[in-house]
């Protein structure tokens, strides 16, 4: 197995469970060391260089969760995002189609223009701002990919910091706990994806072939409110500290899309691993930063 931006998040989290599964397992990453697995450098904005790593490795199955993600960075930065989201699927996708890998393509909700909701997996991508744009490309050319699965996620955190990167949910921990006040949007809708429930649902489709396109998020629509008082209750963290905001308010650079829910039905019968409903999911989160807290991790 060979798993992209293995230092990241989700990466991290796959390649972690892939080994403790038994999987042999090849941690591609670029800046940040992966926790687990036998590491490979790679660059996906150099094309040769992803053709010659998987034709050296050949990868039964490539779970691709590299990424630029930063949505404003996207906006502004637009040939990087192209070269890093669109170019590089692109060459991964050729070159698991030479080797005959299975690929999984992590995409995002980001794709849909969020006018109305809990999208199907046939619905049509309409993304509204050019990070989504750049990840309804690298779709297309996964989709070209004769063994492809494209899982669509939506909000993903966790427990970690992965790639030097703090996660929404984290973020929040950390100023609630210091008593400090958050200002949260009320009128954005999505689906949180919790990183371990989303790994368990990857490597479940990879042991399984499991091919075609899937929505493989939280099975909770919510707000970024709704998500940050259930957190805040969770925890038993004050929910006073948190006040709510309109999306109107925010300063951003890429226009956001209102409501990106996905509907999960089809995960919920293709899949063994099934999508998790938002409060079981924030106590297994809750379980994982007391494991880590109690190891002295260097993340708290």
């Amino acid at each position: 197995m060979l798993v992209t931006g293995a230092g990241g998040l989700l990466g991290s989290k796959i390649v972690r469970l892939a080994v403790k599964r038994g999987h042999e397992v090849y941690s591609g990453y670029r800046n940040h060391d992966p926790p687990a697995g036998q590491k490979l450098k790679i660059d996906m904005m150099k094309g040769d260089e992803v053709l010659k790593t998987v034709e050296k490795v050949r990868p039964d199955v490539i779970i691709h969760c590299a990424a630029l993600t930063d949505v404003d960075l996207c906006e502004k930065e637009r040939d990087l995002a192209l070269a890093v989201n669109a170019e590089g699927t692109r060459m991964l996708a050729e070159a698991a189609d030479r080797t005959g890998a299975h690929l999984i393509y992590i995409s995002t909700d980001y794709v849909f223009d969020g006018r109305k909701g809990m999208y199907k997996e046939e619905d049509e991508p309409n993304p509204v701002n050019f990070y989504g744009y750049t990840k309804m490309l690298g779709e297309k050319h996964a989709l070209k990919c004769r063994n492809h699965l494209v899982m669509r996620p939506s909000m993903i955190y966790g427990a970690g910091q992965a790639a030097g990167k703090v996660n929404f949910a984290l973020w929040l921990l950390d100023n609630l706990r210091n008593g400090k006040e958050v200002r949260v949007i009320t009128d954005q809708y999505l689906s949180p994806t919790l990183d371990t429930n989303l790994a368990q649902m990857a490597l479940d489709a990879a042991e399984r072939g499991i091919r075609g396109i899937i929505h493989a998020a939280g099975a909770t629509r919510a707000s970024r409110f709704d998500f940050a008082l259930r957190l805040a209750r969770v925890f038993n963290l004050d929910e006073s500290l948190i006040k709510d905001v309109k999306m109107e308010e925010m300063k951003w650079i890429a226009r956001r899309p209102r409501d990106t829910s996905l509907d999960v039905s089809k995960a919920m019968k293709a899949l063994k691993a099934k999508p998790m409903e938002l409060d079981d999911a924030l106590r297994l989160l809750r379980g994982e930063i007391e494991e880590l807290e109690s190891e002295g991790s260097k993340d708290f």
